[in-house]
């Protein structure tokens, strides 16, 4: 007969040491050894890219960082947004760009205020009624109209010439080695020549016809719509050309299907950039023995002390440089809306 005070015990097993917690009723232990636990890897990546830290955690948070501020480098995030008005590149609407023109315009009108209500020895400035009203009154008598029509046919011809030397002399040199080799040195020196130290020569072999006053402008402006539209045609991507030899374009197409159409943008910002020297230049050659012009009109007002004269026609000048600046950004923006900024 079986001891029932005694639990039977498995053949191979030795009974637990006298002392110890099994023998004393004391449950046994459930956690395995600090050594057998696994330890997950340093660094080890989530599923879903994120690097894991060794408690499980993200390294930025194990190093003390906020994970949820931004640290790019656009400075986003960090403190307030930038200003609109101080961002860098940034967009600005419209209502911005025209309170922002018209804050300039008042301000240019202030300082002009401001100079004709200061009483000067030998500086008299005057009023902008006062201008207004000589405009007004070369307007009426068509003085303004008949010095606007000879000095705009003087500008149109003498420009044109000019912008259509600088292109095809231009585009060749940005895109011919040899005609860059054999005619960039040359124009770069004669660009350094003042074309306003050419009148004496001018009136000396041309007369003082129309023909010295053209050549004036053109000789002032040509040199560096060359150099410039050279400077364009240099920027076009190389990969382009390559890509249309590769499709089997010939050189003459290249040269005016791909270098001249690409530089159709930056050609038309050389003519607006230099069109103020063209005004520059017509200055000085209404000086040989003009009968009519804006810059004659100047002369003759200064003869006479007729400030406001004078500043209606430098009125006058300032209006024509915006109209052709516009038309000129117009017609970029037409003939190339693929560059527009």
């Amino acid at each position: 007969m079986a001891d029932i005070g005694t639990p039977p015990t498995t053949s191979g097993a030795a009974p637990p040491p006298a002392g110890s917690a099994s023998s004393a009723g004391a449950p046994a232990a459930t956690s395995a050894p600090a050594a057998s636990r696994p330890t997950p890897a340093p660094d080890e990546a989530r599923p879903n890219g994120e690097a894991v830290g060794p408690n499980g955690g993200t390294p930025a948070a194990a190093a003390g960082v906020d994970e949820g501020a931004d640290t790019g480098s656009d400075g986003k995030g960090r403190g307030r947004p930038p200003s609109l008005l101080l961002d860098i590149r940034g967009e600005l609407p419209a209502r911005y760009r025209s309170g922002l023109a018209v804050l300039g315009l008042l301000g240019v009108l202030g300082l002009w205020l401001w100079a004709a209500s200061r009483e000067t020895k030998g500086i008299v400035v005057p009023s902008p009624a006062e201008t207004f009203s000589a405009l007004w009154d070369m307007i009426e008598t068509g003085d303004l109209w008949d010095a606007l029509q000879a000095s705009g046919d003087r500008i149109a011809r003498g420009y044109a010439i000019s912008m259509a030397i600088g292109i095809v002399l231009g585009v060749a040199i940005g895109s011919l080695r040899s005609v860059e080799a054999t005619l960039e040195t040359p124009i770069a020196f004669m660009r350094y020549v003042p074309a306003a130290a050419l009148t004496p020569l001018m009136m000396l072999w041309l007369g003082i016809d129309e023909a010295p006053k053209i050549t004036l402008i053109v000789l002032g402006t040509v040199f560096f719509n060359i150099l410039m539209v050279a400077d364009v045609a240099r920027a076009v991507p190389r990969e382009l050309l390559e890509a249309s030899y590769t499709l089997g374009a010939r050189r003459s197409t290249v040269l005016f299907r791909v270098i001249y159409r690409h530089s159709i943008p930056g050609i038309i910002d050389v003519a607006r950039i230099n069109l103020a020297a063209a005004w520059l230049m017509l200055v000085v050659s209404e000086l040989l023995a003009a009968e009519e012009g804006l810059a004659l009109r100047i002369i003759k007002a200064q003869r006479f002390k007729n400030y406001d004269t004078m500043f209606a026609i430098l009125l006058v000048f300032g209006v024509l440089g915006i109209l052709s600046d516009l038309f000129l950004r117009w017609l970029r923006n037409r003939s190339a809306p693929w560059a527009r900024p």
